[in-house]
C-alpha cells in the first residue's frame, strides 16, 4: 500500500497523530485541512471531514481524485449499541449502513438506499484482519468488538431512539460520519475499515459521558493506529 487516508470528524479525533507525522505539507481543499506526510516511513494523509455525512463523503471523494489513497480508515468515538460494549472499548467495523436513510413511504425498509445494489458495505477483510492483531497486542486491557456500524445526522442520546436503533439493525455502535465514508469507498471501489473508540451508551447519559470519556477513547484509537499503519 502506497498512501492511506486517515479521517476523522472533529480535530479532537486526528490531532495527535497529526503531531506525529514527518514532512508534512498541508492542503486546504472545502475547508478541510489535508495533511499529507509520512508515519514511520508509511506515506498517509490525515484530514479533519467535519461532523456529518455529507461532510464525509465529500472528504473520502477529495482523498481518492486528489491524494489517490489506496485505502482510508475512518478513526473517532461512537456510542454504543450494547450492553457488552463498555466506554472507552473499541469496535472495528464488519460493515457500515445509514440509519436515517428512510424510503419506508416507497416500500423500502429502514436503512436501505433505493436504486442502489447495497445499502450495507462491508469493511475490507485483510485490513481488519490486521486491526485485529494490533489491538490484541497493543491495547489487550481494552474490549475490541467486531460488528455493524451504522450512522446518522444525529447524536443519539434518548434512550428510546437507541431502543429504535436497536430493534431496526444489527448494529454494534453509532456515530455520524462512517456509513457515509463506506458508501463513498465502495462507488470508488477503495478498501476501508471503521476504528471508533466507545464514549457514550448512546442513551440519556451520552452527553454526561462523552465530555467525560472522549480523550480516553481518542487515546485508545491513537494506540491502536499508531501500530497498525506501521504494519500495513
Amino acid at each position: 500500500m502506497k498512501r492511506l487516508g486517515i479521517i476523522g470528524a472533529m480535530d479532537e479525533e486526528v490531532h495527535i497523530l497529526k503531531g506525529m507525522m514527518q514532512d508534512v505539507s498541508v492542503e486546504t481543499i472545502a475547508s478541510m485541512e489535508f495533511n499529507k506526510g509520512l508515519f514511520h516511513g508509511k506515506e498517509i494523509v490525515v484530514v479533519r471531514s467535519g461532523i456529518g455525512k455529507v461532510n464525509a463523503a465529500i472528504c473520502t471523494q477529495i482523498l481518492v481524485d486528489r491524494y489517490h489513497v489506496d485505502a482510508v480508515v475512518n478513526t473517532g468515538v461512537a456510542g454504543s449499541l450494547r450492553n457488552e460494549i463498555d466506554i472507552a472499548d473499541i469496535v472495528l467495523s464488519t460493515d457500515a449502513q445509514q440509519h436515517d436513510m428512510d424510503a419506508t413511504g416507497f416500500g423500502y425498509d429502514l436503512g436501505i438506499i433505493p436504486r442502489m445494489e447495497r445499502s450495507v458495505f462491508e469493511a475490507d477483510r485483510a485490513l481488519l484482519e490486521l486491526a485485529q492483531s494490533v489491538c490484541a497486542e497493543v491495547i489487550p486491557e481494552v474490549g475490541v468488538h467486531t460488528g455493524r456500524v451504522i450512522s446518522g445526522d444525529q447524536f443519539i442520546s434518548d434512550g428510546k431512539k437507541k431502543e429504535e436503533l436497536v430493534s431496526n439493525f444489527d448494529a454494534y455502535c453509532t456515530e455520524m460520519e462512517g456509513a457515509a465514508i463506506a458508501q463513498t469507498a465502495y462507488l470508488n471501489n477503495l478498501p476501508f475499515l471503521i476504528i471508533r473508540a466507545i464514549s457514550d451508551k448512546a442513551d440519556h447519559s451520552a452527553e454526561m459521558t462523552y465530555s467525560e470519556f472522549e480523550e480516553i477513547a481518542i487515546k485508545n484509537t491513537v494506540k491502536l493506529l499508531s501500530e497498525f499503519i506501521k504494519r500495513i
